[in-house]
């Protein structure tokens, strides 16, 4: 979902021992003999949180070297298609056309990772109460019919608030975006004129307002322009202690992105993920804590990994991934990201039980 990190991002980390030290949810995958490197590349909404998991694999493992590059989502998918990398992170499921290059869905796993939050930020100093949101409410700002802050619809929401009559600048991610995958595809849930005049997507057309590429150039027009609104990632907001407002979920509730209202809409969508190829949209999810413009983030891998030079690169992957989903959660929600919920990890240690090395099994 984060475009505005660096196209490049190179960790390197040793891997000692393969004797597994995963819960009892995982089996564990057989020791490697050898040194191996694995290859990594895609979103970078999760960069951050993937360096992290692979600086404290390092600490009790030590001859794997893994290289991630977060060249976005889209470059991922490409990589991953091309066989290039072991494993591809996007913040968007795979398309039906994109399975298709892959050899069909029988042929990879798509397993969440992690999921984060879209947040509607803010330009009104003067405003000192937390401005509540609904999804009708953005859209119409966004479609330009809700042009004041002190708009009727607006006020409703915020009864007591004293709502400035300065105009809206609605402010959007000139690139494409996971972030905007996300945005969009929620308010398309909230609004009928919305979803047949703007639609949903990576990247759209916005009628009004202004642009900025990365959350760096929303964050932007947002803090230098007085009245602005616009959609962020919530680590980024917090990190740079941007002011952002609650949004009104599917159960009525005015809620506030968290690591655990995020976690509560994923756990939402449980039912939903099945088979091999896990995919769920968690924005809009029932559930008084659910924050409801919240996505998951994916890794995608082949289930055989032939694509792998050799049987200990494919156990050390199966390694690292069965780290990452277990205690590498522990580690989402100190970073605002949100760690995934029982139900979903459960779904994840299913769906990779079944990785092959050219036939063989990995995991015992």
């Amino acid at each position: 979902m984060r475009s505005g990190l660096s196209l490049f991002s190179t960790i390197i980390v040793s891997v000692a021992s393969l004797v597994s030290c995963a819960p009892a949810a995982y089996a564990s995958a057989p020791a490697m003999q050898n040194d191996v490197r694995l290859q990594g590349a895609g979103a970078t909404f999760p960069n951050p949180l993937y360096q992290r998991w692979v600086s404290e694999f390092q600490k009790s493992n030590t001859s794997i070297k893994i290289d991630y590059q977060s060249i976005g989502s889209g470059g991922g998918i490409k990589a991953i298609t091309e066989k290039t990398v072991h494993f591809a992170g996007s913040d968007a499921p795979l398309s039906k056309k994109e399975i298709e290059a892959l050899g069909g869905a029988s042929k990879i796993v798509q397993i969440p990772s992690t999921a984060g939050a879209v947040v509607p930020a803010y330009n009104l100093p003067e405003v000192k109460e937390t401005i509540k949101f609904s999804g009708e409410v953005i859209a119409e700002i966004y479609q330009g019919r809700i042009s004041r802050w002190n708009d009727p619809k607006i006020a409703e929401l915020n009864p007591g608030v004293a709502l400035p009559g300065v105009g809206i600048t609605p402010a959007w991610r000139s690139d494409g975006s996971g972030t905007t995958y996300v945005f969009t595809s929620y308010l398309a849930t909230q609004s009928e004129s919305y979803k047949s005049t703007i639609g949903s997507g990576k990247q759209v057309s916005w009628p009004v307002g202004q642009g900025g590429k990365g959350n760096e150039g929303v964050a932007a027009a947002v803090q230098s322009t007085k009245g602005a609104l616009g959609y962020i990632e919530l680590n980024y907001a917090l990190a740079n202690k941007i002011t952002f407002g609650e949004v009104k979920n599917l159960n009525g509730k005015f809620v506030r992105a968290t690591p655990e209202s995020i976690s509560a809409a994923g756990e939402g969508a449980v039912e939903v993920l099945k088979g091999n190829v896990l995919a769920a949209n968690i924005w809009n999810q029932p559930g008084d804590n659910s924050y409801p413009i919240s996505g998951f983030s994916y890794i995608i891998f082949f289930n055989d990994l032939g694509n792998a030079k050799s049987a200990d690169e494919a156990k050390a992957f199966v390694k690292f991934v069965q780290w990452c989903m277990t205690e590498g959660q522990d580690l989402a929600g100190t970073m605002d990201y949100a760690p995934l919920s029982s139900g979903v990890r459960a779904k994840v240690a299913e769906a990779i039980k079944g990785v092959t090395y050219k036939g063989e099994t990995l995991i015992k």
